[in-house]
């Protein structure tokens, strides 16, 4: 068997994904995707302490699985900065992730064929809503993935910024092929906050106060999404899993880099 490199997973996942316009007939919502792998360690046991207790560890997935690959499709500018307008998220916002769960479980699926053909087997779970509703904490996740991974890094709103920033969407995937370890993250920390410098931005920016800068008011949050999906009219043909605000991540520091990697 081939072991696929790294770089043909990303050029392959790069050309995928620039695919997507003339398939939607649309400019598209992504700029160029990010992918990374990691061997299967002992940096995975911890994900039942830093996420959810009963969060499964890659193997529970793939018995047989070597690595991890995680990817992140990032927003294109235009949308982020339309959605930064109002307290409520913009149409685009919700047609964008509805758009990009469906590119991100394809797009894993053609990953997998990728390896499948090398003669790896693979195994994944789908782009979101896999999550208990009452703790709204998933089993599989794809953030803590990245993370450990070396993807992106926490910032203040819980969320994940990488070095396309913070706007976007994860999948992720574990398989036979023994990828290596391929982080893209160079600073321990990508939240300006976090590292010590003023910002805060993204709790001010939180419409229901759900952010402060010691903790994350998941049933704040999730309240505001399901208020966002059933009283917005321009999201009345979207499907009932569009939970979408954005609010926190629109137009900051960390929207489309790293920016603790060019701070003075």
């Amino acid at each position: 068997m081939n072991n696929p490199s790294i770089s043909e997973l990303r050029q392959f996942m790069e050309t995928y994904v620039a695919g997507e316009p003339a398939r939607l007939n649309h400019e598209g919502w992504w700029r160029k995707p990010l992918l990374v792998s990691s061997p299967i360690d002992q940096r995975f046991d911890v994900l039942p302490k830093i996420a959810m207790d009963e969060h499964l560890h890659p193997q529970d997935l793939l018995k047989t699985a070597r690595s991890v690959i995680v990817f992140f499709l990032p927003f294109v500018k235009t949308l982020i900065k339309e959605n930064r307008s109002s307290k409520r998220p913009c149409r685009n916002w919700g047609v964008a992730y509805v758009e990009t769960n469906d590119l991100i479980n394809r797009t894993g699926e053609a990953i997998a064929e990728y390896l499948k053909r090398a003669g790896y087997a693979s195994e994944l779970t789908p782009a979101t809503h896999n999550f208990d509703e009452k703790r709204l904490m998933a089993r599989w996740s794809h953030k803590h993935l990245a993370h450990l991974t070396g993807l992106g890094r926490f910032g203040t709103h819980s969320m994940l910024i990488t070095p396309s920033g913070v706007c976007g969407r994860f999948g992720s995937l574990v398989t036979e092929a023994d990828l290596g370890d391929n982080p893209l993250m160079e600073t321990p920390e990508a939240c300006l906050l976090k590292a010590g410098k003023k910002c805060g931005k993204c709790i001010e920016r939180c419409p229901v106060n759900a952010l402060t800068e010691n903790g994350f008011d998941r049933r704040k949050c999730w309240d505001r999404l399901n208020e966002n999906l059933h009283t917005l009219d321009y999201y009345a043909d979207l499907p009932l899993t569009t939970h979408v605000c954005g609010k926190c991540a629109a137009m900051l520091p960390c929207s489309f880099i790293n920016p603790v990697k060019y701070m003075a």
